[in-house]
């Protein structure tokens, strides 16, 4: 994909590399090398039949294939094969002085397995935690053996044990049927894994990072939000689980910030969307491209007037990795003010899964857009506020919606050609 579409930011400057050179620590990674990640069969081969020999070649060195198993995939039976040899991406080698030792819980959800990408590709050591309730082990099987990168199995509600030097605790499911699947289970992992993170941080001396949500400004009086907003949340609603569950976590990380000396960094994150999102979370990113792709009708909840502020993964992953590496111990909002009615959007989706169809040599099938009554207690606006991180993070969103939908629609594209959705 690279190499045929250009990838323009706001400022119509390609982007060729994320990340930065900040607060002493280097983030910088090829764009390219990242796509290698996500934007990928995962299989290498396809047999018609299963009589059909393989022969084992030796792969081009110089290929993005060489660094991945030679898994295949069998048309007829409908089947993959796996293979657990193959050659890891290169990391940069780091001196042990500069190499740390992280910790991500739920890395092996959405934002997790990006974050991931990034601190392995940069010679990191991560350790990644997850009790796959989201998560799969799919978006960071990549990593699976590699010396630098360990998966464990294990709900944080449960206490942990483990040498590190940074926890980005991302742990909790983020999209409202998850969150609501279970509702005592989300407020739960939110104060109890919360709980257990800060206590590991507070024992190993580690810098811990939350990731905490536009959520906890809930359905809200000021526009934009600033980080100083308290926010209006119903306690007692079917959102309250999440809402609820990530105020009290903040409440408990400032406990600890306070009492204990523990050094700690709050983000709130504002809707994000990018490849690996789960296709069938409920978002609206992931429904409407799906949606589209498949032909269907649109839905949209309400009269789509409720605005979103969408920022894209990479963008949300600079600010994490900034804030973690900064000084800054107060509550950050993590976000895109570019602000969209519902029913924009809409038609902005449309229109690019048309344009990608096209490209492709497709002609697509307009699809209608139809709406449905609105959820319970779903915000009427959300936009952040996001002066804080750029003054003291130097960071604002380069990524365009346009763009990010774009990569993000090629994304489900190649996963549905390859069956996986």
């Amino acid at each position: 994909m690279s190499s045929t579409v250009r990838t323009l930011d706001k400022n119509g400057k390609d982007i060729n590399i994320v990340g930065f050179q900040r607060f002493g620590f280097d983030c910088e990674v090829s764009l390219d090398v990242l796509r290698l990640l996500y934007l990928r069969k995962h299989y290498v081969k396809t047999v018609t039949s299963s009589s059909e020999s393989v022969k084992d070649d030796e792969q081009d060195e110089s290929s993005a294939t060489a660094y991945f198993s030679k898994s295949i995939y069998h048309a007829d039976t409908q089947s993959i094969s796996y293979t657990t040899l193959s050659r890891f991406p290169p990391v940069k080698l780091l001196p042990p002085s500069k190499r740390k030792r992280i910790l991500v819980t739920g890395g092996a959800g959405f934002v997790g397995s990006h974050l991931v990408d990034r601190l392995m590709v940069l010679g990191h050591e991560v350790t990644v935690l997850d009790n796959f309730f989201t998560g799969s082990k799919t978006t960071v099987s990549h990593w699976v053996g590699h010396p630098n990168f360990e998966m464990v199995r294990h709900d944080v509600v449960e206490p942990f044990m483990i040498e590190c030097d940074q926890i980005y605790h991302l742990a909790c499911p983020a999209s409202p049927p998850h969150y609501q699947y279970n509702a005592v289970k989300t407020i739960k992992t939110s104060f109890m894994g919360t709980l257990n993170m800060l206590g590991l941080a507070k024992r190993t001396k580690a810098r811990f990072l939350i990731s905490s949500t536009s959520e906890v400004y809930g359905d809200p009086e000021v526009h934009p939000q600033p980080e100083d907003y308290w926010g209006h949340v119903n306690p007692i609603g079917p959102r309250a689980c999440y809402d609820e569950g990530k105020r009290v976590a903040e409440t408990l990380t400032y406990g600890f910030h306070r009492q204990d000396g523990v050094d700690v960094r709050v983000a709130r994150i504002f809707n994000t969307y990018g490849p690996r999102m789960n296709p069938f979370d409920g978002r609206v990113v992931s429904n409407f491209i799906v949606q589209a792709l498949r032909g269907e009708d649109m839905t949209v909840y309400g009269d789509g007037k409720q605005t979103r502020s969408f920022q894209y993964i990479h963008d949300l992953i600079d600010g994490l990795i900034a804030l973690m590496n900064s000084g800054e111990t107060r509550p950050v909002n993590i976000g895109n003010g570019d602000e969209f009615t519902i029913g924009e959007f809409a038609e902005l989706v449309r229109e690019i899964v048309e344009k990608v169809q096209r490209e492709d040599g497709v002609e697509p099938k307009r699809v209608n857009i139809v709406y449905k009554p609105m959820p319970t207690d779903d915000p009427q606006k959300r936009r952040p506020d996001t002066t804080r991180a750029k003054e003291v993070l130097e960071w604002q969103p380069r990524w365009t919606v346009r763009m990010g939908l774009e990569e993000m629609v090629r994304y489900y594209k190649a996963k549905m050609e390859e069956g996986s959705i």
